[in-house]
């Protein structure tokens, strides 16, 4: 007998969905983005335009006061007023100097915690202490470690001969250092444990070849070590920037922005809330946030081209 063959059956097409159904669907995905968004829309957008808004009134304190649009006013009062563009340069050297320092610092301690060293534990964990203190408490620990007469750095300098009497936080010459190391220390937790990641995650493989290859301790840093941490660098580099530079619990405990530390945050919240013009301090800091998005438009787009090169 021969077998009769016999046509395969053609798959049956699925049935395709209802449209009203499937925007059901697509609307019940959306719905649950509802719990996490109005928080982030109570708290985040709507204050941010809030004070953008301001910026172009003449919003003051007062509970009888009259808010009306004056466009560019404020924008335009800012061009000549000396003051603001001054702690406006203050702050460039505050945020560079912490960012700089801390970003050595934590790199030569992320590159300590991350050798086989007895204690390597627990020296992450102290590492991490500044980290879980607000900058309040950190602040206040400062003030009394660097006070004039009692404080534990003075003391630490006399028992060693040295001067004891430098008031680090009353003198023009030195608190605006003071509050440099201040905010280095209290910053360098983040820096070095990002850091410390970037480091684990680059092939130990490669320290080895271009060891067996002949290759420094020095050849190796700047051939392996660096060109594998680059993309953590520009991040935590640009993070640390903005943190640094939109500082203002740390030096308002320290100083009040006093003998030359008056950062534009401090100096738009005196605006704000010492003299009562909410209009021109909203402007302060939209023009803030345009300063520091051009630098760091600028920063990331070099570090681009230099990726690319």
């Amino acid at each position: 007998m021969t077998a009769v063959a016999t046509r395969p059956e053609a798959p049956t097409p699925p049935r395709p969905q209802r449209r009203g159904r499937r925007g059901r669907q697509d609307w019940s995905a959306y719905l649950l983005f509802v719990p996490a968004m109005i928080p982030i829309l109570a708290f985040s957008v709507y204050p941010l335009l809030q004070g953008i808004l301001l910026g172009f009134t003449d919003s003051q304190s007062g509970l009888n006061a009259v808010t009306s649009f004056t466009g560019i006013d404020n924008y335009v009062r800012l061009l000549d007023y000396g003051l603001f563009w001054q702690s406006f340069g203050i702050g460039l050297i505050w945020a560079f100097s912490v960012t700089i320092i801390q970003f050595v610092a934590s790199l030569c301690l992320a590159l300590l915690l991350n050798a086989n060293l007895w204690g390597q534990g627990i020296a992450r964990t102290i590492a991490l202490i500044p980290w879980a203190m607000p900058p309040v408490i950190i602040a206040i620990m400062w003030r009394f470690m660097l006070h004039p007469t009692y404080g534990a750095i003075n003391g630490g300098l006399g028992a060693l001969g040295l001067p004891d009497d430098t008031n680090w936080l009353g003198t023009a010459q030195w608190a605006l250092p003071a509050v440099i190391v201040v905010g280095v220390w209290a910053g360098m937790p983040q820096t070095t444990i990002t850091l410390l990641a970037g480091l684990q995650g680059i092939d130990d493989q490669l320290h080895e070849a271009a060891q067996l290859d002949g290759a420094g301790v020095w050849q190796r840093f700047w051939n392996i070590t660096i060109p594998g941490l680059r993309p953590v660098i520009v991040a935590i580099t640009t993070l640390d920037f903005i943190n640094n530079f939109n500082s203002f619990a740390l030096v308002y405990v320290l100083t009040a922005g006093a003998y030359g530390t008056m950062l534009p945050m401090l100096f738009a919240y005196n605006e704000a809330f010492r003299y009562g013009n909410f209009g021109l301090a909203s402007a302060m800091g939209n023009v803030i946030v345009i300063v520091i998005a051009a630098f760091l438009f600028v920063y990331l787009r070099a570090q681009a081209k230099a990726r690319t090169a």
